[in-house]
């Protein structure tokens, strides 16, 4: 009978093996092959308390369109520098690209500090939405031999995961945003939250089962209002998330998608201070107003829609059509007043959407704090449908570079273990 292996020599290798690396988290990647750029999102926890513009800079994003995401009311004093609590979940707007044939958002920069290191700026910072080694990849001229030892004030590209699947799922418009999964998560609870099904996630991110783990990235399909601007208008291509709002045409025009309705809603901007014209031409209704009139045959229905911003100015077009009732009231995203803590539960995203319209009304507050959730990136294996990638066009890619080369030397020292108590 061999003899069993001391003590001292068990405790060494459960030790040993629990410092093990596990496999790396998954994340969502969209093949691509064109230059053209879409609207995302990424939900984003905050590490510690920020200032709003503070949060705007880590994501070189604008604050003002910041809170809209967020459907944070931005009619309060000094907004900008407001103080957001840690944890606070947030969706952040970053353009997707196309870089070197997959989809990311290059376009955020990070200003290095003292005692950062890649880790500490992946998962701290930027709270695990990338990777040490992608930072380090997207940066081949900056000093990062000693990844550990980061010369202060050092510019640093931050590769952000992202999707477009063409700004629709299951042929609607949606706007998808890379979530990060936290151990409490369940692919179940993460569908309810964001008002869709497992199957239309697993779909989305190529998943062979419902399992999903800490540290995941999903690329999670929000309802949203499309617009139909010309390709030649600067904001070509603007998605709104369903109970969200976007500033655009140089914070001169704001455009919300309320719940109930799929239909973009664009009006002058609160903020509005020197902007070209917003008056329809051949007619004395501004951007965004709509009138009716019931008659025997219908209601007719005139209205001065936004249609982009081409050349430094604002466009309108004036329609009218004949309806079989009046539309009801324009339903607006409800506002919230800037956050000052963090909510104890969850709440419910915004209804479903409708293809109702309406007639605008007083914009409603609340001081709900807007929803948050946890969402895993994997790559999609062809697209959800409505994407030009067919039935998936994502793939789900594991790093195990730094697992192997660990695993081999364990199992020898194992093995040489193994052999002297024989």
């Amino acid at each position: 009978m061999r003899p069993l292996l001391p003590t001292a020599t068990l405790l060494f290798l459960l030790t040993v093996g629990a410092f093990l690396p596990r496999a790396a988290p998954k994340s969502t990647i969209e093949p691509c092959s064109n230059s053209d750029t879409c609207s995302s999102l990424v939900g984003y926890t905050l590490y510690t308390d920020l200032k709003v513009s503070e949060v705007a800079s880590l994501f070189s994003v604008d604050p003002i369109s910041l809170l809209l995401t967020n459907a944070i009311d931005i009619s309060y004093p000094d907004v900008e520098n407001h103080i957001l609590p840690s944890q606070l979940f947030l969706k952040i707007p970053i353009p997707c690209s196309c870089v070197d044939g997959i989809r990311k958002s290059n376009s955020v920069w990070y200003k290095t500090r003292p005692s950062d290191t890649l880790s500490s700026i992946s998962s701290a910072v930027y709270g695990g939405l990338v990777s040490g080694d992608q930072i380090k990849e997207a940066n081949p001229k900056a000093e990062l031999s000693d990844p550990s030892v980061i010369p202060v004030g050092t510019q640093l590209n931050i590769p952000l995961p992202c999707t477009c699947f063409n700004n629709t799922d299951n042929n609607l418009p949606a706007v998808y945003m890379s979530y990060v999964v936290k151990d409490v998560d369940t692919l179940a609870g993460i569908a309810a939250r964001y008002v869709t099904t497992v199957s239309d996630l697993m779909n989305v991110n190529a998943l062979g089962s419902a399992e999903i783990k800490d540290g995941d990235i999903l690329a999670i399909p929000l309802s949203a209002c499309a617009s139909n601007f010309p390709t030649y208008a600067k904001d070509y291509g603007l998605v709104v998330p369903n109970g969200s709002y976007a500033i655009t045409a140089s914070h001169c025009v704001q455009c919300s998608c309320g719940p109930g309705s799929r239909n973009l809603y664009c009006m002058p901007a609160s903020l509005a201070v020197s902007c070209s014209s917003m008056q329809c031409r051949s007619s004395n209704l501004m951007l965004g107003n709509i009138t009716t009139q019931q008659t025997s045959a219908g209601c007719n229905v005139t209205s001065c829609n936004y249609s982009g911003f081409v050349n430094g100015s604002i466009a309108s077009t004036l329609s009218t059509s004949l309806q079989p009732r009046c539309p009801g009231s324009q339903q607006f995203p409800q506002l919230i007043a800037p956050p000052t803590v963090v909510p104890d539960s969850i709440f419910s995203p915004a209804p479903a959407p409708s293809e109702s319209g309406g007639i605008p009304t007083t914009n409603p507050k609340s001081s709900v704090v807007p929803s948050s959730g946890a969402v895993l990136g994997f790559p999609p294996a062809g697209g959800p449908t409505g994407s030009p990638f067919g039935s998936s066009g994502a793939c789900s890619l594991t790093d195990h570079s730094t697992t192997f080369p660990i695993m081999l030397v364990f199992g020898l020292f194992v093995k040489l273990v193994l052999s002297f108590s024989l």
